[in-house]
């Protein structure tokens, strides 16, 4: 009886050599700008505590409610696979001491986790680059980090991509407006959705950022959170402000840009495109000053961003840029004897050695001259190299070009690593 077939576990998807260029290039770039700007990369671990996403995200936020892979380890301990970097960042830096008196810079990337509904641009596991900025409340580093993104996509090409901004204001602000909230969609609470009727005992604010057009008309009408700012938090805001006008920054102020996450205060901002469907939002960020002191460490201001991987591929995919491949430069075709194979190998270790840069695969497991021909065209290579016996004994090499209509060459190997040097 033939086995059962396993597949990957839904939601997480297998990243195909096809798909891999266009991810390393996107990263390549992300990690060139967050460089020049002074970034330094941390590396986190996939599972922590769960109490450490309880007291960060919030228990009665959609997150930890229903998305989290949480569990209990043979020790009795409750574990959880991270569904977002920012509560780990923290938790490192408190940790080992990275946050007293200094100013950090961090950005980290990796997989996350949540149990989500799978669709386009969004998996149970995904992957997010991310970066937090510790020990600076004033608005200046706000609108860095926004300018920062948006030199991102300036280097990738993409141009589709709107700029929303928002202020959540501070804590006691938020308190006020959530009350304000709850009577307002108290009084119209047979007009609301499931979800809206339960975010409206959890999590009030999140009805804002409903994608049910049903609930726009009552979503427009109610209060703005705008208008409940403490001075501080509209001085904050409106500064920043000033900034992106200065730096020619386009943004639309959107008054019911909102966060899932508890966290937040005082600005928040997001990249959003029209591109891809529901799922449209590739960059979410914003203000979270309390979090350290939340988490146990001293009060500390900061503010971050994530943006989804998955979803940034796809756009870089439907534009119309060129997008890399991995195909090899050269194919190194061996017909012949077991000297050949052996001059072979040597001259292929020797190309790798003058030309680190050169893509070079040498044809494995013998195979006649056209199935090795046919391996050669089937890689995407640019050239084959071919040696065979009689190339062997006058210590000759042949040059084909498989993507371009031009003559065959017939080089002395002496002269092979020059060759190709100035190869265009």
């Amino acid at each position: 009886m033939a086995k059962k077939l396993i597949s990957s576990v839904r939601g997480m998807n297998d990243i195909l050599p096809e798909q891999t260029p266009v991810w390393r290039y996107f990263e390549t770039v992300i990690r060139q700008v967050l460089d020049s700007y002074g970034y330094q990369e941390i590396r986190l671990p996939m599972l922590e505590a769960t109490d450490l996403f309880n007291r960060s995200i919030g228990e009665v936020t959609d997150i930890v409610e229903k998305e989290m892979f949480s569990f209990t380890d043979r020790n009795g301990d409750n574990l959880t696979l991270r569904p977002e970097a920012t509560a780990g960042c923290v938790r490192a830096g408190i940790q080992h001491g990275l946050f007293y008196n200094q100013i950090q810079r961090l950005w980290y990337i990796g997989q996350m986790f949540r149990h989500e509904r799978p669709q386009q641009g969004r998996y149970r596991q995904f992957h997010q680059i991310g970066a937090e900025i510790y020990g600076i409340e004033g608005p200046d580093i706000d609108a860095e980090i926004i300018l920062m993104t948006a030199r991102f996509w300036r280097q990738l090409g993409l141009d589709n991509l709107e700029l929303q901004i928002n202020s959540l204001g501070s804590t006691e602000a938020r308190v006020k407006y959530t009350q304000q909230l709850v009577d307002y969609f108290s009084a119209y609470h047979d007009q609301l959705d499931d979800d809206s009727q339960r975010r409206l005992r959890t999590n009030p604010l999140r009805i804002l950022d409903s994608k049910n057009p049903q609930m726009l008309p009552l979503i427009k009408t109610a209060p703005q959170l705008l208008d409940c700012l403490d001075t501080e938090s509209q001085e904050h805001f409106a500064k920043l402000r000033e900034l992106l006008d200065q730096t020619g920054i386009k943004y639309r102020v959107n008054p019911c840009l909102v966060r899932g996450l508890d966290y937040y205060n005082r600005t928040v901002f997001e990249w959003v495109t029209e591109y891809l469907g529901a799922q449209g939002t590739v960059c979410a960020g914003g203000r979270y000053d309390s979090l350290v002191e939340q988490i146990g460490g001293k009060a500390t201001p900061a503010i971050g961003f994530a943006m989804g991987i998955e979803r940034l591929v796809l756009l870089l995919l439907q534009s119309d840029l060129p997008m890399p491949n991995n195909a090899p430069d050269a194919y190194f075709i061996l017909v012949g004897n077991e000297q050949v194979t052996k001059q072979g190998m040597y001259l292929a270790e020797s190309l790798r050695d003058a030309l680190p840069n050169l893509r070079l695969v040498m044809n494995c497991g013998e195979g006649s001259f056209k199935s090795q021909f046919k391996r050669a065209d089937k890689s995407g290579a640019k050239l084959a190299l071919i040696l065979a016996e009689d190339e062997l004994a006058n210590q000759k090499i042949t040059l084909k070009y498989l993507r371009e209509k031009r003559p065959q060459v017939i080089l002395a190997q002496s002269e092979l690593i020059n060759y190709l040097k100035n190869l265009d």
